[in-house]
Protein backbone atom coordinates (compact mmCIF):
# COMPACT_ATOMS: atom_id res chain seq x y z
CA UNK A 1 0.00 0.00 0.00
CA UNK A 2 1.40 3.23 -0.64
CA UNK A 3 2.38 5.29 2.03
CA UNK A 4 1.49 9.35 1.70
CA UNK A 5 3.26 12.17 3.30
CA UNK A 6 3.26 16.21 3.48
CA UNK A 7 6.49 16.10 4.99
CA UNK A 8 8.82 17.58 1.81
CA UNK A 9 11.82 19.24 2.34
CA UNK A 10 13.83 20.25 -1.07
CA UNK A 11 17.53 21.59 -1.34
CA UNK A 12 19.36 23.69 -3.71
CA UNK A 13 21.06 21.65 -6.72
CA UNK A 14 24.57 21.04 -6.05
CA UNK A 15 27.30 20.37 -8.43
CA UNK A 16 29.03 16.99 -8.77
CA UNK A 17 32.02 16.23 -11.43
CA UNK A 18 30.05 13.18 -12.60
CA UNK A 19 28.21 12.23 -15.98
CA UNK A 20 25.15 14.34 -14.84
CA UNK A 21 26.85 16.61 -12.37
CA UNK A 22 23.09 17.99 -11.30
CA UNK A 23 21.88 16.25 -8.67
CA UNK A 24 18.41 17.65 -6.97
CA UNK A 25 18.05 16.06 -3.79
CA UNK A 26 14.56 16.15 -1.52
CA UNK A 27 13.25 14.15 1.49
CA UNK A 28 9.41 12.84 1.88
CA UNK A 29 8.73 12.26 5.59
CA UNK A 30 12.56 11.29 6.73
CA UNK A 31 13.60 9.54 3.67
CA UNK A 32 16.09 10.84 1.22
CA UNK A 33 15.96 10.64 -2.29
CA UNK A 34 17.89 12.37 -5.07
CA UNK A 35 18.22 12.83 -9.26
CA UNK A 36 20.94 14.02 -11.45
CA UNK A 37 20.76 15.83 -14.68
CA UNK A 38 23.22 16.51 -17.74
CA UNK A 39 22.09 20.19 -17.55
CA UNK A 40 21.52 22.78 -15.00
CA UNK A 41 18.05 23.67 -16.81
CA UNK A 42 16.56 20.71 -16.50
CA UNK A 43 17.37 20.21 -12.95
CA UNK A 44 16.20 24.26 -12.09
CA UNK A 45 12.62 22.95 -14.03
CA UNK A 46 12.43 19.55 -12.01
CA UNK A 47 12.74 21.51 -8.63
CA UNK A 48 10.55 24.23 -10.18
CA UNK A 49 7.78 21.11 -10.43
CA UNK A 50 8.23 20.01 -6.59
CA UNK A 51 8.34 23.39 -5.39
CA UNK A 52 5.19 23.90 -6.83
CA UNK A 53 3.64 21.00 -5.77
CA UNK A 54 4.60 20.98 -2.57
CA UNK A 55 2.97 24.89 -2.23
CA UNK A 56 -0.21 23.34 -3.43
CA UNK A 57 -0.53 21.01 -1.12
CA UNK A 58 -0.22 17.67 -2.58
CA UNK A 59 0.93 14.32 -0.55
CA UNK A 60 3.61 12.52 -1.73
CA UNK A 61 4.34 8.92 -1.89
CA UNK A 62 7.63 8.32 0.40
CA UNK A 63 8.63 5.27 -1.85
CA UNK A 64 9.58 7.08 -4.80
CA UNK A 65 9.40 10.65 -3.29
CA UNK A 66 6.95 11.79 -6.16
CA UNK A 67 4.21 13.70 -5.55
CA UNK A 68 0.94 12.40 -6.18
CA UNK A 69 0.33 13.93 -9.44
CA UNK A 70 3.15 12.60 -11.11
CA UNK A 71 2.71 9.50 -9.44
CA UNK A 72 -0.62 9.33 -11.34
CA UNK A 73 0.95 10.26 -14.71
CA UNK A 74 3.58 7.48 -14.19
CA UNK A 75 1.19 5.27 -13.97
CA UNK A 76 -1.27 6.43 -17.02
CA UNK A 77 -2.75 4.55 -19.76
CA UNK A 78 -4.66 5.70 -22.29
CA UNK A 79 -8.52 5.90 -21.90
CA UNK A 80 -8.87 2.53 -24.71
CA UNK A 81 -6.46 0.31 -22.56
CA UNK A 82 -8.28 1.58 -19.34
CA UNK A 83 -11.42 0.93 -20.94
CA UNK A 84 -10.23 -3.05 -22.15
CA UNK A 85 -9.08 -3.64 -18.08
CA UNK A 86 -12.82 -2.54 -17.33
CA UNK A 87 -14.67 -4.67 -19.17
CA UNK A 88 -12.20 -7.58 -18.57
CA UNK A 89 -12.86 -7.01 -14.83
CA UNK A 90 -17.22 -6.86 -15.21
CA UNK A 91 -17.11 -9.41 -17.78
CA UNK A 92 -16.82 -12.93 -15.55
CA UNK A 93 -19.41 -11.97 -13.28
CA UNK A 94 -21.69 -9.89 -15.94
CA UNK A 95 -24.37 -12.27 -18.19
CA UNK A 96 -23.89 -11.99 -21.67
CA UNK A 97 -27.06 -9.30 -22.43
CA UNK A 98 -24.33 -6.82 -20.10
CA UNK A 99 -21.25 -7.65 -21.85
CA UNK A 100 -23.23 -6.69 -24.96
CA UNK A 101 -23.89 -3.22 -23.02
CA UNK A 102 -20.81 -2.85 -22.04
CA UNK A 103 -18.82 -2.99 -25.15
CA UNK A 104 -22.04 -0.75 -27.04
CA UNK A 105 -21.39 1.99 -24.35
CA UNK A 106 -17.35 1.79 -24.15
CA UNK A 107 -17.65 1.75 -27.62
CA UNK A 108 -19.13 5.07 -28.12
CA UNK A 109 -17.38 6.78 -25.62
CA UNK A 110 -13.96 5.52 -26.51
CA UNK A 111 -14.40 6.71 -30.30
CA UNK A 112 -15.11 10.30 -28.34
CA UNK A 113 -12.32 10.41 -26.64
CA UNK A 114 -9.56 10.19 -29.47
CA UNK A 115 -7.10 13.41 -30.09
CA UNK A 116 -7.96 13.64 -33.83
CA UNK A 117 -9.60 11.93 -36.54
CA UNK A 118 -6.67 12.31 -38.47
CA UNK A 119 -6.25 8.97 -40.50
CA UNK A 120 -9.01 7.36 -39.23
CA UNK A 121 -11.11 4.48 -41.38
CA UNK A 122 -14.76 5.13 -41.81
CA UNK A 123 -16.62 5.67 -38.87
CA UNK A 124 -19.29 3.06 -38.53
CA UNK A 125 -16.69 0.44 -39.64
CA UNK A 126 -14.01 1.48 -36.63
CA UNK A 127 -17.52 1.49 -34.20
CA UNK A 128 -17.69 -2.05 -35.25
CA UNK A 129 -14.17 -2.98 -34.78
CA UNK A 130 -14.36 -1.70 -31.02
CA UNK A 131 -17.76 -3.42 -29.99
CA UNK A 132 -17.25 -6.96 -31.70
CA UNK A 133 -13.47 -7.25 -31.25
CA UNK A 134 -12.05 -4.37 -28.95
CA UNK A 135 -14.28 -4.82 -25.80
CA UNK A 136 -15.24 -8.25 -26.36
CA UNK A 137 -13.25 -10.70 -24.21
CA UNK A 138 -14.25 -13.76 -25.93
CA UNK A 139 -12.74 -12.83 -29.14
CA UNK A 140 -8.99 -11.39 -27.56
CA UNK A 141 -7.27 -14.65 -28.20
CA UNK A 142 -8.64 -14.85 -31.94
CA UNK A 143 -6.45 -12.93 -34.68
CA UNK A 144 -8.16 -10.04 -36.12
CA UNK A 145 -8.49 -9.32 -39.87
CA UNK A 146 -5.60 -6.87 -41.08
CA UNK A 147 -8.44 -4.60 -41.75
CA UNK A 148 -9.66 -4.46 -37.82
CA UNK A 149 -6.36 -5.29 -36.44
CA UNK A 150 -5.51 -1.57 -38.27
CA UNK A 151 -8.27 0.47 -36.73
CA UNK A 152 -7.89 -1.24 -32.85
CA UNK A 153 -4.35 0.19 -33.64
CA UNK A 154 -5.14 3.52 -34.60
CA UNK A 155 -7.68 3.50 -31.61
CA UNK A 156 -4.98 3.13 -29.43
CA UNK A 157 -2.67 5.39 -30.69
CA UNK A 158 -4.88 8.18 -30.46
CA UNK A 159 -6.63 7.45 -27.31
CA UNK A 160 -6.23 10.60 -24.97
CA UNK A 161 -4.90 9.72 -21.73
CA UNK A 162 -6.89 8.16 -18.99
CA UNK A 163 -6.02 11.09 -16.98
CA UNK A 164 -7.10 13.64 -19.28
CA UNK A 165 -10.82 12.56 -18.02
CA UNK A 166 -9.68 15.12 -15.21
CA UNK A 167 -11.01 17.90 -18.11
CA UNK A 168 -14.90 18.39 -17.53
CA UNK A 169 -15.00 19.64 -21.18
CA UNK A 170 -13.61 16.10 -22.11
CA UNK A 171 -16.19 14.25 -20.68
CA UNK A 172 -19.03 15.74 -21.81
CA UNK A 173 -17.90 15.39 -25.07
CA UNK A 174 -18.50 11.47 -24.55
CA UNK A 175 -21.61 12.15 -22.43
CA UNK A 176 -23.02 13.62 -25.48
CA UNK A 177 -21.44 10.92 -27.85
CA UNK A 178 -23.81 8.95 -25.21
CA UNK A 179 -27.01 10.91 -26.24
CA UNK A 180 -26.49 10.17 -30.29
CA UNK A 181 -26.62 7.42 -32.61
CA UNK A 182 -24.32 7.07 -35.70
CA UNK A 183 -26.75 8.59 -37.71
CA UNK A 184 -26.37 11.44 -35.70
CA UNK A 185 -29.94 11.27 -33.90
CA UNK A 186 -31.19 11.13 -30.68
CA UNK A 187 -30.81 8.08 -28.97
CA UNK A 188 -33.59 6.58 -26.82
CA UNK A 189 -33.75 7.52 -22.95
CA UNK A 190 -33.09 4.21 -21.31
CA UNK A 191 -30.04 4.17 -23.98
CA UNK A 192 -28.90 7.60 -23.16
CA UNK A 193 -29.13 6.54 -19.21
CA UNK A 194 -27.38 2.81 -19.43
CA UNK A 195 -24.64 4.21 -21.60
CA UNK A 196 -24.10 7.04 -18.67
CA UNK A 197 -23.92 4.48 -16.48
CA UNK A 198 -21.56 2.16 -17.52
CA UNK A 199 -19.41 5.73 -18.20
CA UNK A 200 -19.75 6.33 -14.66
CA UNK A 201 -18.58 3.34 -13.51
CA UNK A 202 -15.37 3.16 -15.44
CA UNK A 203 -14.59 6.87 -14.27
CA UNK A 204 -15.10 5.22 -10.87
CA UNK A 205 -13.00 2.36 -11.56
CA UNK A 206 -10.36 4.99 -12.88
CA UNK A 207 -9.98 6.36 -9.16
CA UNK A 208 -9.70 2.95 -7.79
CA UNK A 209 -6.93 2.14 -10.39
CA UNK A 210 -5.16 5.73 -9.01
CA UNK A 211 -5.24 6.89 -13.04
CA UNK A 212 -8.26 9.83 -11.60
CA UNK A 213 -8.04 11.37 -8.43
CA UNK A 214 -12.18 11.68 -8.01
CA UNK A 215 -14.65 10.86 -10.81
CA UNK A 216 -15.75 14.25 -12.32
CA UNK A 217 -18.86 13.05 -13.58
CA UNK A 218 -21.49 13.86 -11.05
CA UNK A 219 -20.27 17.45 -10.48
CA UNK A 220 -20.61 18.31 -14.38
CA UNK A 221 -24.06 19.87 -14.59
CA UNK A 222 -24.93 18.11 -18.05
CA UNK A 223 -28.82 17.17 -19.05
CA UNK A 224 -29.90 14.40 -21.22
CA UNK A 225 -32.13 14.86 -24.12
CA UNK A 226 -35.75 14.62 -23.40
CA UNK A 227 -36.05 10.52 -22.41
CA UNK A 228 -38.33 8.31 -23.59
CA UNK A 229 -41.26 7.78 -21.18
CA UNK A 230 -40.75 4.30 -19.41
CA UNK A 231 -43.95 3.85 -19.07
CA UNK A 232 -46.38 1.84 -21.40
CA UNK A 233 -48.40 3.54 -23.67
CA UNK A 234 -52.12 1.92 -23.44
CA UNK A 235 -52.10 2.31 -26.94
CA UNK A 236 -49.86 -0.47 -27.62
CA UNK A 237 -51.63 -2.71 -25.51
CA UNK A 238 -54.47 -4.88 -26.55
CA UNK A 239 -57.27 -5.69 -24.97
CA UNK A 240 -58.51 -9.09 -24.52
CA UNK A 241 -61.12 -9.44 -27.11
CA UNK A 242 -57.80 -8.71 -29.52
CA UNK A 243 -55.56 -10.45 -27.26
CA UNK A 244 -58.02 -13.83 -27.96
CA UNK A 245 -58.81 -12.83 -31.68
CA UNK A 246 -54.45 -12.69 -32.39
CA UNK A 247 -54.02 -15.78 -30.46
CA UNK A 248 -56.57 -17.79 -32.96
CA UNK A 249 -55.09 -16.14 -36.04
CA UNK A 250 -51.67 -17.34 -34.75
CA UNK A 251 -52.75 -20.98 -34.47
CA UNK A 252 -54.00 -20.94 -38.19
CA UNK A 253 -50.06 -19.89 -39.23
CA UNK A 254 -49.52 -23.87 -40.50
CA UNK A 255 -47.68 -26.36 -38.23
CA UNK A 256 -45.70 -23.17 -36.62
CA UNK A 257 -48.34 -20.95 -35.60
CA UNK A 258 -49.77 -24.41 -33.30
CA UNK A 259 -46.89 -24.49 -32.02
CA UNK A 260 -46.34 -21.42 -31.14
CA UNK A 261 -50.06 -20.53 -30.02
CA UNK A 262 -49.26 -21.53 -26.36
CA UNK A 263 -46.36 -19.87 -26.19
CA UNK A 264 -47.82 -16.62 -26.72
CA UNK A 265 -50.64 -17.64 -24.72
CA UNK A 266 -48.06 -17.86 -21.64
CA UNK A 267 -46.83 -13.99 -22.41
CA UNK A 268 -50.34 -13.26 -22.67
CA UNK A 269 -51.90 -15.41 -19.78
CA UNK A 270 -49.00 -15.28 -17.23
CA UNK A 271 -47.02 -12.13 -17.89
CA UNK A 272 -44.04 -13.91 -18.59
CA UNK A 273 -40.95 -12.84 -20.71
CA UNK A 274 -40.42 -14.38 -23.56
CA UNK A 275 -36.92 -15.50 -22.64
CA UNK A 276 -38.61 -16.98 -19.62
CA UNK A 277 -40.40 -19.08 -21.58
CA UNK A 278 -37.79 -20.51 -23.99
CA UNK A 279 -36.43 -22.94 -21.33
CA UNK A 280 -40.31 -23.79 -19.67
CA UNK A 281 -39.94 -27.14 -18.86
CA UNK A 282 -43.29 -29.56 -18.74
CA UNK A 283 -42.10 -30.40 -15.23
CA UNK A 284 -42.30 -26.91 -14.24
CA UNK A 285 -46.14 -26.82 -15.31
CA UNK A 286 -49.40 -27.94 -13.19
CA UNK A 287 -51.93 -28.16 -15.52
CA UNK A 288 -55.08 -29.84 -14.04
CA UNK A 289 -58.30 -31.42 -16.08
CA UNK A 290 -60.33 -28.43 -14.14
CA UNK A 291 -59.65 -24.97 -12.61
CA UNK A 292 -55.88 -22.86 -12.53
CA UNK A 293 -53.00 -24.42 -12.82
CA UNK A 294 -49.81 -23.13 -11.78
CA UNK A 295 -46.41 -22.59 -13.73
CA UNK A 296 -42.82 -22.08 -12.41
CA UNK A 297 -40.57 -19.39 -13.64
CA UNK A 298 -36.53 -20.52 -13.11
CA UNK A 299 -34.37 -19.34 -15.60
CA UNK A 300 -34.34 -16.42 -18.77
CA UNK A 301 -32.55 -17.78 -21.76
CA UNK A 302 -32.51 -14.42 -23.77
CA UNK A 303 -31.15 -14.49 -27.21
CA UNK A 304 -27.47 -12.70 -26.92
CA UNK A 305 -25.34 -13.93 -29.72
CA UNK A 306 -22.79 -17.17 -29.07
CA UNK A 307 -19.70 -14.12 -29.18
CA UNK A 308 -21.07 -13.15 -25.75
CA UNK A 309 -21.96 -16.25 -24.08
CA UNK A 310 -19.22 -18.54 -21.79
CA UNK A 311 -20.49 -21.76 -23.43
CA UNK A 312 -20.45 -20.52 -27.35
CA UNK A 313 -24.31 -20.77 -27.40
CA UNK A 314 -26.65 -18.19 -29.10
CA UNK A 315 -29.15 -18.34 -25.80
CA UNK A 316 -27.65 -17.16 -22.62
CA UNK A 317 -28.53 -19.07 -19.42
CA UNK A 318 -28.69 -16.95 -16.00
CA UNK A 319 -31.70 -17.02 -13.43
CA UNK A 320 -34.82 -14.28 -13.62
CA UNK A 321 -34.69 -11.03 -14.27
CA UNK A 322 -32.90 -9.03 -11.33
CA UNK A 323 -33.82 -12.12 -8.96
CA UNK A 324 -30.89 -14.10 -7.00
CA UNK A 325 -30.25 -17.38 -9.46
CA UNK A 326 -31.71 -19.80 -7.80
CA UNK A 327 -35.26 -17.97 -7.09
CA UNK A 328 -38.35 -19.65 -8.42
CA UNK A 329 -41.72 -17.66 -9.85
CA UNK A 330 -44.83 -19.09 -8.94
CA UNK A 331 -47.17 -18.02 -11.69
CA UNK A 332 -50.71 -18.80 -11.52
CA UNK A 333 -52.46 -19.18 -14.82
CA UNK A 334 -55.87 -19.19 -15.66
CA UNK A 335 -58.14 -22.54 -17.07
CA UNK A 336 -57.41 -20.67 -21.16
CA UNK A 337 -53.51 -21.36 -20.88
CA UNK A 338 -54.08 -24.42 -18.56
CA UNK A 339 -55.89 -25.93 -22.09
CA UNK A 340 -54.13 -24.55 -24.13
CA UNK A 341 -51.15 -26.44 -22.40
CA UNK A 342 -52.72 -29.76 -22.29
CA UNK A 343 -53.73 -29.44 -26.22
CA UNK A 344 -49.48 -28.67 -26.85
CA UNK A 345 -48.22 -31.06 -24.32
CA UNK A 346 -50.77 -33.57 -26.77
CA UNK A 347 -49.92 -32.86 -29.79
CA UNK A 348 -46.07 -32.22 -29.43
CA UNK A 349 -44.95 -33.76 -26.18
CA UNK A 350 -41.84 -31.91 -24.75
CA UNK A 351 -37.93 -32.44 -25.40
CA UNK A 352 -35.59 -34.81 -24.51
CA UNK A 353 -34.78 -32.40 -21.59
CA UNK A 354 -38.06 -31.12 -20.77
CA UNK A 355 -38.71 -27.73 -22.77
CA UNK A 356 -42.48 -27.22 -24.16
CA UNK A 357 -41.14 -25.09 -27.19
CA UNK A 358 -38.73 -25.63 -29.45
CA UNK A 359 -37.97 -25.10 -33.48
CA UNK A 360 -38.47 -28.10 -36.30
CA UNK A 361 -35.17 -29.30 -35.38
CA UNK A 362 -35.50 -29.39 -31.41
CA UNK A 363 -33.26 -25.98 -31.15
CA UNK A 364 -34.34 -23.21 -29.00
CA UNK A 365 -37.28 -20.81 -29.79
CA UNK A 366 -35.86 -17.51 -31.82
CA UNK A 367 -37.35 -14.25 -31.81
CA UNK A 368 -37.18 -14.53 -35.99
CA UNK A 369 -39.11 -17.09 -36.25
CA UNK A 370 -41.94 -16.44 -33.72
CA UNK A 371 -41.55 -12.84 -34.75
CA UNK A 372 -42.74 -13.17 -38.20
CA UNK A 373 -45.57 -14.90 -37.21
CA UNK A 374 -46.89 -12.72 -35.13
CA UNK A 375 -46.18 -10.17 -37.53
CA UNK A 376 -48.38 -12.49 -39.48
CA UNK A 377 -51.13 -12.41 -37.20
CA UNK A 378 -51.45 -9.08 -36.93
CA UNK A 379 -51.71 -8.15 -40.25
CA UNK A 380 -54.67 -10.61 -40.26
CA UNK A 381 -55.93 -9.32 -37.32
CA UNK A 382 -55.93 -5.67 -37.04
CA UNK A 383 -57.40 -2.96 -39.79
CA UNK A 384 -55.22 -1.58 -42.10
CA UNK A 385 -55.44 1.75 -39.81
CA UNK A 386 -54.44 -0.43 -36.75
CA UNK A 387 -51.82 -1.73 -38.33
CA UNK A 388 -50.02 2.12 -38.76
CA UNK A 389 -50.31 2.39 -34.90
CA UNK A 390 -48.17 0.97 -32.24
CA UNK A 391 -51.40 -1.68 -31.07
CA UNK A 392 -49.90 -5.00 -30.22
CA UNK A 393 -46.67 -4.44 -32.90
CA UNK A 394 -44.68 -6.70 -30.52
CA UNK A 395 -45.32 -9.92 -28.79
CA UNK A 396 -43.89 -7.78 -25.93
CA UNK A 397 -46.76 -6.10 -25.75
CA UNK A 398 -48.97 -9.47 -24.54
CA UNK A 399 -47.14 -9.43 -21.56
CA UNK A 400 -48.03 -5.40 -21.09
CA UNK A 401 -51.52 -6.49 -21.81
CA UNK A 402 -51.76 -9.22 -18.96
CA UNK A 403 -50.43 -7.03 -16.34
CA UNK A 404 -52.75 -4.22 -17.58
CA UNK A 405 -55.71 -6.76 -17.53
CA UNK A 406 -54.61 -7.36 -13.72
CA UNK A 407 -54.69 -4.39 -12.68
CA UNK A 408 -57.85 -3.29 -14.39
CA UNK A 409 -59.85 -6.36 -12.48
CA UNK A 410 -58.74 -5.32 -8.75
CA UNK A 411 -55.77 -7.19 -8.25
CA UNK A 412 -53.53 -5.76 -5.41
CA UNK A 413 -50.47 -3.95 -7.15
CA UNK A 414 -48.30 -6.18 -4.75
CA UNK A 415 -50.03 -8.97 -6.47
CA UNK A 416 -49.51 -7.91 -9.59
CA UNK A 417 -45.63 -7.44 -9.20
CA UNK A 418 -44.72 -10.53 -7.83
CA UNK A 419 -46.38 -12.31 -10.50
CA UNK A 420 -44.95 -10.40 -12.57
CA UNK A 421 -41.56 -10.12 -11.52
CA UNK A 422 -40.53 -7.28 -11.06
CA UNK A 423 -40.75 -4.30 -8.19
CA UNK A 424 -44.05 -2.82 -6.69
CA UNK A 425 -41.81 0.36 -7.80
CA UNK A 426 -41.71 -0.88 -11.25
CA UNK A 427 -44.96 -1.67 -11.45
CA UNK A 428 -46.32 2.08 -10.58
CA UNK A 429 -43.77 3.76 -13.14
CA UNK A 430 -44.48 1.94 -15.93
CA UNK A 431 -47.76 1.06 -15.24
CA UNK A 432 -49.09 4.13 -14.22
CA UNK A 433 -50.68 5.14 -16.93
CA UNK A 434 -53.32 1.78 -16.34
CA UNK A 435 -53.19 2.54 -12.45
CA UNK A 436 -54.53 5.97 -12.84
CA UNK A 437 -57.10 4.49 -15.50
CA UNK A 438 -58.46 2.84 -12.47
CA UNK A 439 -59.10 5.85 -9.99
CA UNK A 440 -63.33 5.48 -10.94
CA UNK A 441 -63.47 1.73 -9.87
CA UNK A 442 -61.55 2.46 -6.34
CA UNK A 443 -63.43 5.66 -5.74
CA UNK A 444 -66.68 3.35 -6.03
CA UNK A 445 -65.12 0.51 -3.80
CA UNK A 446 -64.11 3.32 -1.09
CA UNK A 447 -68.02 4.66 -1.27
CA UNK A 448 -68.88 1.14 -1.11
CA UNK A 449 -66.90 0.25 2.25
CA UNK A 450 -67.92 3.86 3.48
CA UNK A 451 -71.25 3.22 3.33
CA UNK A 452 -71.89 -0.03 5.10
CA UNK A 453 -71.34 2.35 8.31
CA UNK A 454 -74.35 4.80 6.70
CA UNK A 455 -77.83 4.69 6.65
CA UNK A 456 -78.75 3.01 3.09
CA UNK A 457 -79.34 7.17 1.80
CA UNK A 458 -75.95 7.65 3.00
CA UNK A 459 -76.57 9.29 6.02
CA UNK A 460 -74.98 8.79 9.20
CA UNK A 461 -76.82 6.70 11.57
Amino acid sequence: MTEWSYTVRIWSIRKRPYHKPYQLRWQVGTRPHSESFLTLGLAESRRAQFITAARDGEPWDVDTGLPKSMVQKAKDISWYQHARNYVEMKWGHSPASTRRNLAEAMATVTLALVRDTKGMADRKAVRRALYTWGFNVNRWKEEPSADVAAMLAWVERKSVPTSALSDRMLVRKALDACSRRLDNKTSSGPVIARKRAIFHQALSFAVDAELLTENPLPSIRWKAPEKVEEEVDPEAVPNPVQAAALLASVRKRGNRGKHLEAFFGCIYYSAARPGELVGLRLQDCELPRRGWGVIRLRESRARSGSSWTDTGEAHDRRGLKHRARRTVRHVPIPPELVAMLRWHVTLYGAADDGRLFRTARGGMVQESGYGEVWAQAREDVLSPAEQETKLAKRPYDLRHAAVSTWLSSGVEPQLVAQRAGHSTAVLFRVYAKFLKGGDEAANAKISARLNEHRGGDGAMP
